[in-house]
């Protein structure tokens, strides 16, 4: 089970990845697109170490939903807006009671994420955006069944299967956002917010693992 100070320790170990890549992001980004997601990621990274330092008595899921429509405020495009309804859709599955993480409400938090992400974007795999990432993560953790899995190891699972979609999203042509216009030409790049999301990922799952 996860509990808050392990989940707390999840968020600051995705935020701390996520900047020290920033950079990278950007560098990424300034391919194809406006060569800023670095900078987004970052306020949204800044933002989630200054939530979780803030966070008092609300529950796991008010915590979510409060931080993702923080997110979406975040200016720069259109990544505060989608990562603020990925982060607010981890919550939509959980009780307002629930206190820890187990791996079956890891794997609600999954399945909520990719609802939530799906009534705001058409994007599927092979369409190069953030859900290259995403929804291979999504089938990794609800793959990861309760026999063989604890909640780290949904997280964990999630992660890998993540990379690997952001990797292979090197070898899709945009079909969304200003990168889209470059057609065949963006083949070999991978997508940034596929990375950025695999990163964000790669995080909770680090910090799940030291429990």
């Amino acid at each position: 089970m996860i509990d808050r100070d392990t989940f707390k320790r999840m968020m600051r170990a995705s935020a701390q990845l996520m900047l020290e890549q920033a950079d990278a992001l950007s560098d990424i980004d300034s391919r194809f697109g406006d060569g800023d997601h670095g900078i987004t990621i970052t306020k949204i990274a800044k933002l989630m170490n200054e939530r979780v330092e803030a966070w008092g008595d609300d529950s796991l899921k008010d915590f979510l939903d409060e931080l993702g429509m923080g997110a979406m405020a975040v200016r720069g495009g259109s990544a505060g807006p989608l990562y603020g309804t990925m982060i607010s859709g981890l919550g939509v599955e959980l009780g307002d009671d629930e206190s820890e993480i187990s791996a079956d409400a890891a794997r609600r938090m999954f399945a909520g994420a990719l609802a939530e992400m799906r009534d705001i974007t058409a994007a599927a795999v092979g369409d190069k955006t953030m859900m290259d990432a995403l929804i291979p993560a999504v089938e990794a953790a609800q793959a990861c069944d309760a026999a063989a899995c604890d909640a780290a190891a949904v997280f964990a699972a999630a992660a890998d299967a993540a990379e690997a979609g952001a990797k292979a999203s090197e070898g899709f042509a945009s079909k969304f956002g200003r990168a889209r216009s470059y057609g065949d030409a963006t083949i070999g790049t991978p997508d940034a917010g596929a990375v950025s999301t695999a990163l964000f990922l790669r995080g909770l799952a680090s910090g799940a693992a030291r429990l």
